[in-house]
């Protein structure tokens, strides 16, 4: 859900500002700043990367499993907090004009989870907070300031969290309160297999909210940056006779294979009448290869689910 986070919060709040009115650069400003706001909370994931050192680099299995191993170990606590949430919105919305008090916030803050967890807890906090403020700034120069910041930092951080429910190890909702609210991940199905496709569904559908909102704010229709190659991804529903059912814990080769269909969308196009070659614009590659990817993952759990009946 890395990308997942930032391109849902990105597209409900343009999408959201569309409905209420607002100019689409507005609407761009307040969504850029919310998505950039949904994405701090990972930057726990740095300490994923003690899970690097003396691992074999030449494995690429053993690079993943050591760095997602890493991860679990402070990964979704602090920074995915709801109770953290709210007062870290209120400190960032005041950071560009309010530095003093902001920094005293968030200072507070750090304290807090130093007693609470210790001191490495207390570092991954201190780099959220400085994404946060550096976020807080750029979007004030954006003209995204007051209750418009304090109210797409509060979105961003608030909707990130729920994203990682059905992957992994769930969120401690509730830190420093010590209240479980999910003691495992939520299950979209009994079996593993239709259980990772169906998260792989819902980052697939954050995605395209993102895109959705993106189109609406450049004027573009869907149907000018789709090209008919996305239906190659189609042919992914043989994968289910090469590949290993995938599982949440088990699911590189799905994943990566998956995400390879998307590059049908940059394959350049022969031009009619002559040798030269023409490439797809951005937009276009992005659109395809995005389509492309959810007709992968449609048809190998369509092929899965016939298999297993």
């Amino acid at each position: 859900m890395f990308v997942g986070h930032a391109t849902f919060a990105f597209g409900a709040v343009v999408l959201a500002a569309a409905a209420l009115g607002q100019s689409r650069e507005r609407a761009l400003a307040l969504g850029v700043a919310a998505g950039l706001f949904a994405a701090i909370p990972d930057v726990d994931m740095a300490y994923a990367l003690v899970g690097l050192v003396a691992v074999d680099p030449t494995s690429p299995m053993a690079v993943a499993q050591s760095f997602w191993g890493a991860s679990t170990v402070i990964h979704r606590a602090v920074t995915h907090s709801l109770v953290v949430a709210v007062p870290a919105a209120a400190a960032f919305a005041l950071a560009p004009t309010h530095r003093r008090v902001a920094a005293v916030a968030l200072a507070a803050l750090v304290g807090v989870v130093v007693a609470v967890s210790g001191p490495m807890p207390a570092v991954i906090v201190g780099l959220f907070a400085a994404g946060g403020w550096a976020v807080a700034r750029a979007a004030h120069a954006h003209r995204v300031r007051g209750t418009g910041l304090f109210a797409v930092a509060l979105f961003g951080l608030l909707s990130h969290p729920f994203g990682d429910l059905f992957t992994g190890q769930p969120p401690e909702l509730f830190y420093p309160l010590g209240v479980t609210a999910f003691d495992g991940r939520v299950a979209l199905s009994a079996d593993p297999t239709l259980h990772l496709l169906g998260a792989f569904g819902i980052e697939l559908f954050a995605i395209w909210l993102g895109v959705a909102a993106a189109l609406w704010l450049t004027g573009r229709r869907f149907t000018d940056h789709v090209n008919p190659r996305a239906a190659l991804g189609a042919a992914y529903a043989l994968a289910v006779l090469v590949l290993p059912p995938p599982t949440i814990d088990a699911s590189y080769q799905f994943v990566f294979s998956v995400v390879a269909v998307g590059f049908v969308g940059a394959v350049p196009a022969p031009r009619l009448g002559g040798r030269s070659i023409s490439l797809p614009s951005l937009p276009t590659a992005l659109v395809t290869g995005l389509a492309a990817v959810t007709l992968a993952g449609l048809a190998y759990a369509a092929a899965y689910a016939i298999g297993v009946a």
